[in-house]
C-alpha cells in the first residue's frame, strides 16, 4: 500500500482517503475493550427505555437537550427558559438563537422518520438535514466557496488555519458516496456499528460538504446511525453534552486522524463518550421516571378522575400551555385549564404569564433537565 500524501492544512485535502481505514488502525485491543463496555451501556439504555410506559415522553424531553448542547458547541446559545417557552407554543420575541435550536430539533425528527422508513442513510438525507438546520435551499458546497477551518477563538489569520477540506463538487460527492456505502453496506464493511459510527463521523466532518452546519449535521447522523443499526429504537442518546465538556479533546483527536492517520485516539474518544453519555442518560431517565411515579401517585390520590395522559403530557417538556393538553379525552381548553389549575394547587406546576397567555411550568422536571 502506498504511503499517504503529506497533509498541508493550507491546501484542500482532496486526497482524503476513502473508507474504510486499514484494519490495524481501528481494530486494536484498546478499541475492542472500549467497544465492549460502550455496547453494554447502550444495550442497558435501550432496555430501560423499552420499559417506560410512554417512550415519547422521554424522546421529546431528551431531544431538546441535545439540540441545545449541539448548537452550543457552535457558540449558539439560548437559555432553558426561552427554549421551553418557545416549545410551549409562544413565539413572542423569539430570539434567532432559540430558533436555531428548534430547527436542529426538527431536523433530528425528520432524519429519524427517514431512517425508520428507509433503513438507510443517504446523501439526500444529509442535504435535507443541513437545509432544515440552516433554513436554506443550498446543497453541496460549490468550488468557489474557499472554506477553511480556523482554530477556535482566534482572529481570521492564515497562520490559524487548522484544516482545509476537499474542494470541488464532484470530488465531494464521490467521497460522500463512499461514506454512505460504508455506513449502509454491512456485508462489505462488516464493522461493529459503534466503530462504524466513530469512523463515519470523522469522515463526514473531514469532507465538510456544506458551507455551514457540518458539525450539527454530523452529530445528528451519529444518533441516526445508532437507530439504523438497531442499537436504539428511538434517538435517545446524544453525544453533544459530552463533546461540549471536552471540546479541545474532540477537535484535537479529529486533527490527529487528519494529520497523523491516528485513528486509535479518535475512536477511543468517541467510544468513551458513548459509554459515558449512555450511563448518564440511564441515570437521568431513572430520576425522571421516579419523579413521574411520585407525581402520578399524588394526583391519583387527590384527583382520581384525572387521566394519566395529562401527567405524561406535563413531562414531555417543562412548560405547557392549556392547548397542548387537548386530545380525544380532554376536548376543551376550559377542561385543560381546570386540570392545570388542579396541578397548580398541588404545587406540581406553577403558572406564568407570557404575552396574553398563561403557561405552566413543571418545576421539578425543569430542575432535573437543567442538570442534563
Amino acid at each position: 500500500m502506498s504511503q499517504p500524501l503529506p497533509f498541508d492544512r493550507h491546501k484542500p485535502y482532496n486526497h482524503l482517503p476513502l473508507l474504510p481505514p486499514p484494519d490495524e488502525k481501528v481494530i486494536t485491543i484498546e478499541i475492542l475493550k472500549a467497544l465492549n463496555t460502550a455496547n453494554k451501556a447502550l444495550a442497558e439504555l435501550k432496555g430501560l427505555a423499552k420499559k417506560l410506559p410512554n417512550q415519547s415522553m422521554l424522546v421529546n424531553t431528551i431531544a431538546i437537550r441535545e439540540a441545545k448542547a449541539s448548537t452550543a458547541i457552535e457558540n449558539i446559545f439560548t437559555t432553558d427558559d426561552k427554549l421551553y417557552k418557545a416549545l410551549a407554543g409562544n413565539e413572542i420575541g423569539m430570539e434567532p438563537t432559540t430558533k436555531e435550536v428548534l430547527r436542529y430539533r426538527q431536523a433530528l425528527w425528520e432524519g429519524f422518520k427517514t431512517v425508520k422508513n428507509k433503513k438507510t442513510v443517504s446523501v439526500e438525507m444529509m442535504i435535507k438535514l443541513y437545509r432544515e438546520i440552516k433554513q436554506l435551499k443550498d446543497g453541496i458546497r460549490p468550488p468557489q466557496t474557499e472554506t477553511v477551518i480556523m482554530k477556535r477563538g482566534t482572529a481570521p489569520l492564515k497562520a490559524n488555519i487548522v484544516y482545509t477540506p476537499p474542494r470541488g463538487q464532484k470530488l465531494i460527492e464521490q467521497k460522500l458516496k463512499n461514506l454512505v456505502e460504508f455506513i449502509n453496506n454491512d456485508e462489505k464493511y462488516n464493522y461493529d456499528p459503534l466503530l462504524k459510527m466513530a469512523i463515519a463521523h470523522y469522515q463526514f466532518e473531514a469532507i465538510h460538504p456544506f458551507r455551514d452546519g457540518n458539525g450539527r449535521t454530523g452529530r445528528i447522523l451519529n444518533v441516526l446511525l445508532m437507530v439504523q443499526k438497531e442499537l436504539l429504537d428511538f434517538p435517545i442518546l446524544y453525544l453533544s453534552s459530552s463533546i461540549i465538556n471536552s471540546k479541545e479533546d474532540y477537535y484535537a483527536n479529529l486533527n490527529k486522524v487528519t494529520s497523523q492517520r491516528n485513528w486509535n485516539h479518535w475512536v477511543l474518544y468517541m467510544l468513551n463518550a458513548t459509554e459515558e453519555t449512555a450511563l448518564y442518560t440511564i441515570k437521568k431517565i431513572n430520576e425522571i421516571d421516579r419523579l413521574f411515579d411520585r407525581t402520578l401517585v399524588l394526583v391519583r390520590k387527590k384527583h382520581p378522575s384525572m387521566k394519566k395522559e395529562v401527567i405524561e403530557k406535563i413531562f414531555e417538556q417543562p412548560y405547557i400551555s392549556p392547548r397542548a393538553l387537548i386530545n380525544k379525552e380532554t376536548k376543551s381548553v376550559n377542561t385543560a385549564k381546570k386540570y392545570l389549575q388542579q396541578l397548580e394547587k398541588l404545587k406540581i406546576v406553577v403558572p406564568e404569564k407570557v404575552g396574553k397567555e398563561i403557561i405552566y411550568l413543571n418545576v421539578d422536571l425543569f430542575n432535573l433537565l437543567a442538570e442534563f
